[in-house]
């Protein structure tokens, strides 16, 4: 299914004593450009967050939010430096004597100073980080490439759209085409009489080297490779990998068969024919470069 790249998703969930929260966003990109943050403690999850995302993402800045809060902590040890402590209270009795200030000091204000409490902690796994981290990455992840997928096909359908559209008139411009040619070619062989007024010329040499100026003008070709490379955008558009760099390429082949036929068309209402075409090429491509 044809996703877009801008996207979100999100996934909070308590395991093992951990509150993990995950959310992931992404927008336009040439390439898959990952980035993330990540609690410092934590930052081997990277190695692993990275490659696993670029599994289901192939394309987009992706942008990952990790947070995790311990709710309980078996093996965890609060440790007093009583020295310190000791060191703090002397200090702040010396200030105090010596500012005629309130000795107010209390325990709770004594605790945070730097260093007077300590936390050690068992050293933790982090191969079950990992995995519990995964199981939240992966709800995440789900709603995320959900969401990718229905603006993705809204993507699908204005581009049919605007297809159908190209289509429509690649038609009128095969219909008129073929009269426009002979009246071009007519009004070549009026100019040629003109210029060549008084002087002796074989009729059907005449004849044929206006018909060879109008041949330039033909679009036939543009026009067969023209319907290939919209049935081309069809097929596309109905894959179920990501497209985004092929279509993008294609349009820019349609664009450039477009810009022939305007080149070579000497007739009015064909010229705005292929305005019109180019209108819906321009707006099937910005839609394009929002395909991963």
């Amino acid at each position: 299914m044809i996703r877009s790249m801008t996207g979100y998703g999100r996934g909070q969930q308590v395991i093992g004593g951990m509150d993990i929260t995950v959310e992931i966003r992404s927008v336009n990109h040439r390439y898959y450009e990952y980035s993330s943050r990540v609690p410092r403690i934590y930052g081997f999850l990277d190695e692993n967050m990275k490659p696993y995302i670029q599994k289901r993402v192939s394309r987009g800045k992706v942008d990952v939010n990790v947070w995790i809060e311990t709710i309980d902590a078996p093996g965890s040890t609060v440790t007093i430096n009583h020295s310190l402590a000791k060191g703090y209270i002397a200090a702040l009795d010396e200030l105090a004597q010596a500012y005629g200030l309130p000795r107010d000091i209390t325990v709770t204000q004594l605790s945070r100073y730097p260093d007077v409490l300590s936390v050690y902690r068992v050293a933790e796994n982090e191969e079950e980080i990992w995995v519990a981290v995964c199981t939240v990455l992966d709800a995440a992840l789900d709603q995320f490439v959900a969401m990718r997928e229905r603006e993705g096909n809204s993507l699908v359908q204005d581009i049919k759209n605007r297809a159908g559209l190209i289509a429509a008139n690649v038609t009128m411009v095969e219909e008129r085409a073929p009269q426009a040619v002979r009246e071009h070619m007519e009004k070549v062989t009026a100019r040629m009489r003109d210029l060549l007024d008084g002087v002796t010329v074989d009729e059907g040499r005449l004849i044929t080297e206006a018909a060879i100026h109008a041949d330039k003008a033909a679009i036939d070709e543009e026009t067969v490779r023209l319907r290939s490379h919209l049935g081309q955008l069809a097929h596309m558009l109905d894959d179920d990998q990501p497209v985004g760099r092929k279509l993008d390429f294609l349009v820019q082949e349609i664009n450039r068969e477009v810009n022939t036929i305007g080149s070579k068309s000497q007739d009015v209402s064909l010229a705005h024919i292929v305005v019109d075409i180019k209108s819906d090429i321009e707006k099937i491509r910005e839609q394009v470069q929002n395909i991963e």
